[in-house]
């Protein structure tokens, strides 16, 4: 790894600038769901126990480059004390400035510091140097431990990081090594499961994947497009047909990678969009004209289950079917609950994220026994595309 980790820093005495994300979701000033705080103590109290000083930089929500109650950060403090029980953590009212330097310089061993919302500042998400700076000036020690914003290169993502020391937060480490394991140098055969609605915001990532694993599985609405490529009807589908020549370009793709793509076989359709719909498992070239795809039928299970049998590491973004409708549920669970059953049994690595992906893998009751499931989103996704993170090639520099 071209990155630093908290166990390569001298953190004695040191104010410790950490990026965090905290980016969580908040109904009437209380948060519903505090998984990202709980996701940032390991960093924070490993920085104390080296002997740091923790100061949290964090955004929240799109203030649009000023100040608005709505999203200050005080609004977690709350759940973040409950995360970190017996801690002082002391408010800052901006993330530059003498209110900074104030709460900075009021610390003692132990403490916690959180700054106001960086995007309160105007120069943040432009990547300003002169705001960046601002920041620096109330450390010593620049740590990132927001992979999910890594994506964006803004002030507190990637312009800090070329002024202080910087390395990576345990929540950063594990995501990268993680990533590292699923593409970087991964133990091969290599699966890759790609569902959702749309080929048309996944183009980059098939494209990547198609070059990069040994067999690709396509599931979703996405599935229906590549049917339609090939000449098959969906009836009333998802689907989009402006796609299809796209969509026989990456199955070209994929031909010439030696690359092998994995659709439909049988499906489940309906007539009605809607949970416990009456539905008919056919197969995959016998859609009905008034009738909607919305599930991959057992015979496709199979196959995808015998893949994941075949391999050695799974990477997964997007679900097999309408996952969020009984019984369309179905494909997606099964196949989860395999890859979950070979990683417990140590022959799979296996790597999922998306927002979706991480919904579909908890109903499945299979997410917990997964390698690594990334929160990240956006993040996540444009590693899978094989694009350059700023916030994580700044470390690296």
């Amino acid at each position: 790894m071209a990155w630093k980790t908290l166990d390569d820093m001298d953190l004695t005495g040191k104010v410790v600038l950490t990026r965090v994300d905290i980016n969580v979701p908040v109904e009437n000033g209380h948060v519903t769901d505090a998984t990202r705080i709980e996701k940032i103590v390991p960093t924070v109290v490993d920085i104390i126990g080296k002997g740091g000083k923790p100061v949290l930089l964090a955004h929240f929500g799109r203030p649009k480059g000023k100040p608005d109650p709505e999203f200050s950060l005080r609004q977690v403090l709350p759940a973040l004390r409950a995360a970190l029980p017996g801690r002082k953590i002391i408010f800052a009212e901006d993330c530059i400035g003498a209110p900074a330097k104030t709460a900075v310089a009021a610390m003692q061993r132990g403490d916690i510091v959180l700054l106001e919302n960086t995007r309160f500042q105007p120069g943040e998400e432009k990547n300003d140097a002169a705001l960046a700076a601002a920041m620096a000036a109330l450390g010593d020690v620049y740590v990132n431990d927001a992979f999910s914003a890594a994506h964006r290169a803004h002030a507190s993502t990637e312009a800090i990081a070329h002024l202080l020391p910087a390395c990576a937060g345990r929540l950063m480490e594990a995501e990268l090594k993680a990533l590292e394991a699923a593409l970087g140098r991964p133990q091969r055969p290599v699966v890759a499961v790609v569902g959702g609605a749309k080929v048309s915001t996944k183009l980059d990532l098939l494209g990547n994947l198609v070059t990069k694993v040994n067999h690709l599985v396509i599931g979703g609405g996405m599935a229906n497009t590549f049917l339609v490529a090939q000449g098959i009807p969906v009836g009333k589908s998802l689907a989009e047909r402006d796609m299809a020549e796209t969509a026989r370009e990456i199955l070209t793709k994929a031909r010439a990678a030696g690359c092998a793509i994995h659709l439909p076989v049988d499906i489940v359709v309906a007539r009605e969009f809607k949970a416990h719909a009456a539905s008919e498992t056919l197969p995959a070239n016998a859609c009905p004209e008034d009738a909607m795809i919305l599930d991959a039928g057992p015979q496709t299970v199979a196959e995808i289950t015998r893949v994941f049998e075949s391999c050695k590491t799974l990477i997964w973004n997007g679900p097999l079917g309408a996952f969020e409708l009984e019984p369309f549920d179905a494909a997606t669970n099964a196949a989860a609950a395999r890859a979950a059953a070979l990683t417990r049994a140590g022959r799979l690595v296996s790597v999922a994220g998306g927002g979706d992906t991480v919904a579909a893998l908890n109903r499945a009751h299979a997410a917990a026994d997964f390698t690594y499931i990334s929160t990240a989103g956006g993040a996540f996704l444009e590693w899978m595309e094989g694009k350059p993170l700023p916030g994580v090639v700044a470390l690296e520099e």
